[in-house]
C-alpha cells in the first residue's frame, strides 16, 4: 500500500486527510512534529510527504538534507500552503525532488479576514474593548469612518488581492491597486497606481505579495514615512514583507494610526506555541503592548473550506507524482 507521511498535523486537518485516505486506499500517517534533521528518520518506508511549517527543514545544509530525504525513497514534497518560503527550492530540485504547493486553497478565507481586520481598525474595536474592560464606556475621541468614505490600497492583486478588491468595491470603498503584472482587466479596482502613490493616498493599505528578494522589507522605514498618519496597514501575506522594527517605531511615534498583522517576522518560533510567561521576543512584546495593533497567529487560512482544500489537494498532488502522473500544481525552478 502507498504510504504518505503528513508532517506538522493540525487536529483540524486530520479528519479531511482520513477521509481522503479511505477514498484512495492510501495509508496516511500523521506526525505532530515539523520536518527537520531529528525527524527525518521517521520517513523511512514512506512513498510520499506532505508538510506545512513555518521554518525550512534545514537552513544550514538544505542540499544535504534533501539528498538524504531522496535517499529514503521520497520522490516529492507536497507543501500545504501557497507560499514556498518553508522550502529551499533549488536544493530540493537538485536532489531530484518534485515540489507542489496549493496556490488557491481559498482566496475568500484570506480576504474575509482582511475585511474583519479593516473593520476592527476603522471602528477602533481594540481601544473600545480595552476601555470597556476598565469600566470606561465613553465614546468620545474614537470616531470612525465608513467604508464608502475610504480609499483602500492593495499591493499584489492576484487571486487573493483581487478577491479583497471585489469585497471592498462592493462595499463602496475606492480601490487602488498595484501589481508587477498587468491586471487592468480587473473591474473591481478603480485605479492602478505606483506603490508610492498607493501608499500616500490610501486610508488602508493591505499586502498580498509573495516573499522573495524583491519583496523583503517592501514596507520599510522609507515607505512607512509615506503613509498618512491616519492610515492603517494590514499584512496577511508574509511577515518579512514588513520591517517590523520600522513598523513599531512608526506606531509608537504616531506616524501610523494602526496595524493588523496576521504574519510577522520570526513567527516560526512564536506562532502555534503557548507561553506561560512573557513572549521570548521583544518585538512581539512591543506589538502586544500597542493598543492600535491587532495581532493574530497566521489564521487567514484557518477556515474549514480552506483547510480541507489544502489538506486534500496536497495529498492529491503527492499521489499523482508517486504513481507517475503529473499535476498543475508542480513548482518548477
Amino acid at each position: 500500500m502507498t504510504r504518505i507521511a503528513f508532517f506538522h498535523t493540525l487536529p483540524e486537518e486530520r479528519p479531511f486527510a482520513e477521509q481522503w485516505a479511505v477514498r484512495h486506499d492510501v495509508e496516511v500517517t500523521f506526525f505532530d512534529q515539523e520536518l527537520h534533521d531529528d525527524t527525518l528518520p521517521l520517513l523511512k518506508g514512506f512513498n510520499g510527504l506532505s508538510y506545512k511549517q513555518r521554518t525550512k527543514p534545514n537552513a544550514d545544509d538544505p542540499f544535504g538534507f534533501f539528498r538524504r530525504l531522496h535517499d529514503l525513497g521520497i520522490q516529492q514534497i507536497a507543501v500545504r500552503s501557497a507560499g514556498l518560503d518553508s522550502i529551499d527550492l533549488p536544493a530540493a530540485h537538485a536532489a531530484g525532488l518534485r515540489v507542489t504547493n496549493v496556490p488557491s486553497y481559498s482566496p475568500p478565507a484570506v480576504a474575509e479576514l482582511v475585511l474583519a481586520q479593516t473593520m476592527h481598525l476603522l471602528r477602533h474595536i481594540p481601544q473600545f474593548d480595552e476601555r470597556s474592560a476598565n469600566g470606561d464606556f465613553v465614546v468620545s475621541g474614537l470616531m470612525s469612518r465608513e467604508l464608502s468614505e475610504i480609499t483602500i490600497g492593495i499591493i499584489g492583486v492576484g487571486r487573493i488581492g483581487s478577491t479583497v478588491a471585489r469585497i471592498f468595491h462592493a462595499l463602496g470603498a475606492h480601490v487602488l491597486g498595484n501589481d508587477i503584472r498587468d491586471r487592468s482587466q480587473l473591474s473591481d479596482i478603480d485605479e492602478f497606481v505606483t506603490k508610492e502613490e498607493l501608499i500616500s493616498r490610501s486610508d488602508v493599505v493591505t499586502l498580498h505579495t509573495w516573499l522573495d528578494g524583491s519583496t523583503f522589507h517592501l514596507i520599510n522605514a522609507e515607505r512607512l514615512a509615506q503613509f498618512k498618519s491616519s492610515a492603517f496597514l494590514i499584512n496577511a501575506s508574509r511577515g518579512p514583507v514588513v520591517d517590523t522594527d520600522a513598523l513599531i517605531s512608526s506606531l509608537e511615534h504616531g506616524r501610523l494610526a494602526g496595524a493588523a498583522l496576521d504574519v510577522v517576522e520570526g513567527e516560526g518560533t512564536i506562532f502555534n506555541y503557548r507561553f506561560e510567561g512573557p513572549i521570548p521576543d521583544e518585538r512581539y512584546r512591543k506589538l502586544q503592548s500597542l493598543p492600535n495593533v491587532v495581532l493574530t497567529p497566521h489564521i487567514a487560512f484557518f477556515t474549514d473550506h480552506a483547510v480541507k482544500n489544502m489538506t486534500q489537494q496536497s495529498l492529491d498532488d503527492a499521489l499523482a507524482i508517486i504513481t507517475g502522473g503529473t499535476t498543475p500544481h508542480e513548482v518548477h525552478y
